[in-house]
């Protein structure tokens, strides 16, 4: 009998980072939670970055998941706020990291490839599939969303050769 696996789904951003939780058994997926971790904008970096590291180590310790997924950083044209989506991603790899749990980092584009079937799906398309793949996921903003299809891409390539080039290539 294969045991459950709790994954930990996390979508970084500066002003909403996504999670959500969940189950795998085989190719079982079981929703378990989600929700959106929220910093001031009107607070200094530092703080924002506090405020993330806080309400996500909240989130692992309620949730207490086996293993992480966070989606690697696009690079955009303004350089400044690639840097501090870069301050909130190390947040979204630290919390998990320190809570013991391995992470492995996937591309947005094999997110997508894998829950909808293209990497370049819209954000619409990927809360449609991720209700059809897990019918009693709730989520409260895109990122979450974002988060559950994370989660489904990690219980999807985690033991297979896919999951550890993709965590090759993060590294």
């Amino acid at each position: 009998m294969t045991h459950p696996i709790r994954v930990l789904g996390i979508d970084p951003g500066l002003r909403r980072m996504g999670w959500g939780v969940i189950e795998a058994i085989g190719n079982r997926l079981t929703f378990i939670a989600s929700g959106t971790v929220t910093s001031n904008n009107k607070q200094d970096l530092a703080e924002r970055l506090v405020q993330l590291h806080d309400g996500l180590s909240r989130i692992v310790e309620l949730q207490a998941p086996m293993e992480a997924a966070v989606e690697l950083t696009f690079v955009n044209k303004d350089a400044g706020a690639t840097l501090k989506l870069g301050q909130a991603r190390g947040v979204a790899l630290l919390v998990p990291a320190l809570a013991g749990l391995h992470v492995s980092e996937y591309a947005p584009n094999l997110v997508k490839k894998t829950v909808v079937g293209t990497g370049h799906a819209e954000k619409d398309q990927i809360r449609a599939m991720v209700k059809v793949l897990m019918p009693r996921a709730t989520f409260d903003t895109d990122d979450a969303a974002d988060a559950l299809a994370i989660a489904i891409c990690h219980a999807h390539h985690r033991g297979s050769t896919t999951g550890r080039l993709a965590r090759a290539g993060a590294a």
